[in-house]
């Protein structure tokens, strides 16, 4: 696996306004350096702990996206450095960030998950619960977090017109309220889906296996 390669020749695949995230998890820092080396500087992970890790290991210009679902507990530890939080899915949890970027001095951008899956998925929010996070009082007083967008995970299926479907779904709601949240990212899109979610409009796209092969669990 030419991990370099790779993504030399999915750089030339996808558009200029597109942005990849190198999706790092369970790699070692070796092989994250070896995408590194080529330009890349947008990282995700989805365990805390293990992007802390790396966080400490790596070149201080890389940014971390956090693309897991997030524990309340945990968010102290990104704290410091996370560049964007992909998966909130409730006002709990960005109070917590809230708190803890005020902490660390800093304000955190993040994205709200929005359940578009027609399978059974544990995390995201449906539309309308984004839409009254985003119009809550408390959200609005919130000072040290950004909702600078939308984030979402398509059925795990080869029919495209499925992936079309939910895609376009997330799509519609972004542009309905984009102009009013001021949101800039729509992060849809992995591997084995990309395509269509940049088709759709995408401007983030989350790829792993495509870039450094098979997880190792």
């Amino acid at each position: 696996m030419n991990i370099s390669e790779n993504i030399t020749q999915f750089k030339k695949k996808i558009p200029t306004h597109v942005t990849l995230v190198a999706v790092s998890k369970t790699k070692p820092v070796s092989e994250i350096m070896e995408a590194y080396n080529t330009g890349q500087r947008v990282f995700g992970e989805n365990k805390i702990q293990e992007m802390e890790a790396k966080w400490q290991e790596m070149p201080k210009d890389v940014q971390w996206h956090m693309i897991g679902h997030v524990q309340r507990n945990k968010v102290k530890y990104m704290a410091p450095f996370v560049s964007l939080i992909h998966a909130v899915d409730s006002e709990r949890l960005l109070k917590e960030i809230n708190k803890q970027a005020k902490k660390n001095d800093r304000v955190i951008d993040c994205l709200l998950q929005v359940k578009i899956a027609e399978e059974d998925t544990k995390f995201g929010m449906e539309a309308e619960e984004a839409l009254a996070l985003l119009t809550s009082e408390t959200t609005k007083n919130f000072r040290n977090i950004r909702v600078v967008g939308l984030m979402g995970m398509a059925t795990f299926t080869e029919d495209e017109a499925q992936l079309t479907r939910e895609f376009q779904q997330l799509k519609s709601f972004y542009d309905a309220h984009k102009e009013r949240y001021d949101f800039h990212t729509l992060s849809m899109g992995m591997s084995g889906d990309y395509e269509i979610a940049i088709e759709i409009g995408s401007t983030m796209i989350r790829v792993g296996s495509a870039i450094f092969g098979e997880r190792n669990y």
